[in-house]
């Protein structure tokens, strides 16, 4: 697991990354010194400015800061109830460093937005959930030793998982029940942390309210787009020479983001993390940094992650490794993501060895889109969909057997080393009577074709599959299915 917060870069003026160059952490002295003292604002005034700036929550879903904040002010008045402000630091996907950055350098931006929040709603506590991997929990304890916040306030440690950060999966760990999303639908502003009307959103977010109370309306939009004012912060990694957390001005010229970071030419760009599109280096050489610029060249600015590939790199394994790993990321309490999802893993293996036509994906994702009991399905099928359409010609190679002559080296941010030990299977066709024994033990990987033999990609077996298919391998009565090392 990568625990090296990646180096800081700015275009244009500085906000959230304001004094990062000249005292790299800013303790709490640093912090006043640069950003100067936010005094706490009622209800009416916070909802005001929240809704002047249009903020929106980075951590994703881009949902209306200001229509949360509405939302738990009405519960706790209709409930006659306390309010429970979190804080989601947990940034859940391995290829974004945007939070973990304002957390190591910048930690009472954060806790200065949520205290805003605790005094607007009169909340009785304040909980801030981050990752396991214990890169920015020291230096938030240590801001929280430096200062007094106006409720109690905690820090919740939950597993370094995808689905961690989803936000109701942070509110069921923060209450003792395993780090999963509900298995079903229901909104924090009524029932959250301990039941109470929750007021949830990321850390990004909170550091743009400590930020915009500052400034003001009119000077926060001074940067930014009329419709998107004030910066984003973006993690740039992938194929980048410089990868870095780069904070930029909404409207920024994609392209100046990918120059900065030195991107060198390739087939796509991935916009928005796992959950997000890909686009092609025509799009991104139109594209403006901002949600609607982003939506206009056919991507999406999700948690702002942009992750480029190089020329010498196979878009569709790359891809294909993905859409693996976000199946075995996945809770299993709902048919689309225990069933759906393997399935759409074992597809987009078999279109991409040329085993399969595209349609075995499109139809494997149709089986999974707004039948989950989180959005972790319909963004897993995005990204699918999304690969194939971007890279239909190295698909077209794929399929004719020619393949695109590139290697898979991994560049997309997945946790872990490499599979030090690649395993495909293969098939003494000498041998296989048809017993169908095998696609019954790993129906995952191993599927019956239409005279009842086995059927399954080329490409090697998915590790969180391995056992699955070791025991396929010895339940068949011909000996004819073997695993053995992937060349």
């Amino acid at each position: 697991m990568r625990t090296t917060v990646p180096p800081v870069a700015c275009v244009g003026e500085p906000r959230l990354t304001a004094g990062f160059a000249e005292f790299g952490r800013l303790d709490l002295m640093a912090h006043g010194e640069v950003h100067g003292p936010a005094g706490p604002m009622e209800p009416a005034h916070l909802l005001r400015l929240a809704e002047a700036i249009e903020l929106r929550g980075k951590g994703g879903a881009g949902f209306p800061f200001a229509r949360k904040l509405r939302a738990v002010l009405e519960s706790c008045a209709r409930q006659d109830l306390a309010a429970v402000v979190v804080v989601n630091a947990t940034e859940g996907e391995p290829a974004s460093w945007k939070d973990k950055v304002l957390l190591t350098r910048a930690p009472h931006l954060i806790l200065d937005g949520a205290a805003l929040a605790a005094y607007a709603l009169d909340a009785e506590e304040i909980v801030i959930g981050v990752a396991d991997d214990d890169v920015g929990r020291p230096s938030l304890a240590d801001a929280l030793q430096e200062r007094r916040m106006p409720v109690p306030t905690t820090i919740v440690t939950v597993p370094h998982r995808f689905i961690s950060g989803e936000g109701g999966a942070l509110v069921n760990g923060i209450n003792g029940l395993p780090h999963i999303p509900p298995g079903t639908k229901k909104r924090a502003s009524d029932s959250g942390v301990n039941g109470l009307p929750t007021l949830l959103s990321n850390a990004e977010t909170y550091a743009q309210l400590a930020v915009a109370a500052r400034l003001g309306p009119y000077e926060y939009a001074a940067l930014g787009t009329d419709d998107e004012p004030g910066t984003v912060l973006l993690t740039v990694t992938g194929a980048a020479a410089r990868p870095a957390v780069v904070e930029c001005a909404a409207g920024t010229p994609l392209r100046e983001i990918l120059d900065l970071c030195e991107v060198p030419d390739g087939p796509g760009v991935l916009l928005g993390g796992y959950h997000g599109k890909w686009i092609t280096p025509e799009a991104a050489d139109r594209a403006e940094v901002s949600r609607t610029g982003l939506a206009a060249v056919g991507g999406t600015l999700g948690a702002g992650i942009i992750l480029p590939l190089g020329r010498d790199t196979c878009p569709l394994g790359e891809a294909a490794q993905v859409v693996r790993y976000l199946a075995g990321e996945s809770a299993g309490q709902c048919g689309p993501c225990r069933m759906g999802l393997p399935d759409l893993a074992r597809a987009v293996d078999l279109a991409v060895s040329g085993s399969a036509p595209v349609e075995i994906v499109r139809a494997a994702a149709g089986d999974v889109k707004g039948r989950g009991a989180c959005s972790h399905p319909d963004g897993t099928a995005r990204f699918a969909l999304s690969a194939m359409e971007a890279f239909a010609e190295d698909l077209r190679l794929h399929t004719t057997g020619e393949g695109c002559g590139r290697r898979v080296k991994g560049v997309l941010g997945l946790p872990g080393a490499p599979d030090a030990n690649p395993q495909k299977l293969t098939l003494d066709w000498s041998r296989c009577d048809g017993h169908g024994l095998c696609a019954h033990v790993v129906p995952d990987f191993i599927r019956l074709d239409a005279n009842g033999y086995p059927a399954f990609p080329s490409t090697p077996v998915p590790t969180w599959l391995r056992e699955g298919a070791l025991k396929a391998v010895k339940v068949c009565p011909e000996l004819a299915l073997r695993l053995a090392r992937a060349e």
